[in-house]
């Protein structure tokens, strides 16, 4: 039985309220897709709106097809993109929790590190990517420097706010218990922290696509911003979109992982 809430309405299934949404964020794609195709159809100029139809087709042949000629498929564009996503956010979330995990515990450090991350907070990480060119070149360092610079400030955020956020009856009890300050920090503060941890990693997950897609546009040779800025020099908008569709997909499913991580840690999350 589902049963009812406090005001006597009936309490929907878990699985009921997934459906719902799943239905819900189904019918929203429906919409933009067909007001994408509405818009393409009274333009009637492939160059500056392609169709749904023709994006599609756009999309699956250059998964079999090299572009540039000499280059890579879309998919191994895409692979090029994820891996420097998975290696710099991937450490920026190590790196910012560490940080973080400092700073919550010792004030002497929160009173050092505080004042340059309200410093560097609203710089943006793409005004660096010339400076990093300079500095490292066009390889992939500046790549992985640059989402570094957008993940750890944020990570570092999430992390201070959710340890402080946590109940100082459990440290105490754990302490109590004869657990030192570190053994505190990491099996109790860290413990409880974890899901307003993990949101801020999906956070972060959002401006590191953001930066290493700005800058493929500029210094790389592939990857899905690569890509991008040579089907728009050459007037593919269907490519364009294609891409862009890429990273879309891949966000999903990036997110989609991390929320069921945070569902695996915080049951009481649908």
């Amino acid at each position: 039985m589902a049963g009812s809430d406090e005001l006597g309405r009936p309490r929907q299934r878990p699985s009921a309220v997934r459906l719902s949404r799943i239905g819900w964020g189904l019918g929203g794609i429906v919409l933009v897709l067909a007001a994408w195709e509405l818009f393409a159809r009274l333009k009637g100029d492939p160059v500056l709106m392609p169709t749904v139809p023709a994006t599609a087709r756009t999309f699956w042949d250059y998964l079999r097809t090299p572009y540039p000629a000499a280059g890579h498929t879309l998919w191994q564009h895409a692979l090029v993109s994820l891996a420097r996503i998975g290696v710099g956010w991937g450490a920026g979330v190590v790196i910012g929790v560490a940080i973080g995990g400092l700073m919550a515990s010792a004030s002497v450090v929160r009173y050092l590190i505080d004042p340059l991350i309200e410093l560097s907070r609203p710089l943006p990480p793409l005004a660096f990517i010339p400076l990093f060119i300079i500095w490292f070149g066009i390889g992939e360092t500046p790549k992985f420097v640059l989402i570094l610079v957008g993940v750890v400030p944020v990570m570092i955020i999430a992390t201070v706010t959710a340890l402080d956020a946590v109940p100082k009856e459990l440290v105490q009890a754990s302490r109590s218990l004869g657990a030192s300050p570190l053994w505190s920090l990491l099996t109790v503060r860290l413990r409880s922290a974890l899901p307003g941890i993990i949101t801020g990693a999906r956070l972060a997950m959002g401006g590191a696509w953001t930066s290493i897609v700005a800058v493929e546009l500029i210094a790389s040779t592939s990857g899905l911003g690569y890509l991008i800025n040579n089907a728009g020099v050459n007037l593919q908008t269907s490519l364009v979109l294609s891409g862009i569709v890429s990273i879309s997909l891949l966000g999903i499913v990036l997110d989609s992982l991390l929320r069921l991580l945070h569902r695996g840690i915080d049951p009481t999350r649908r």
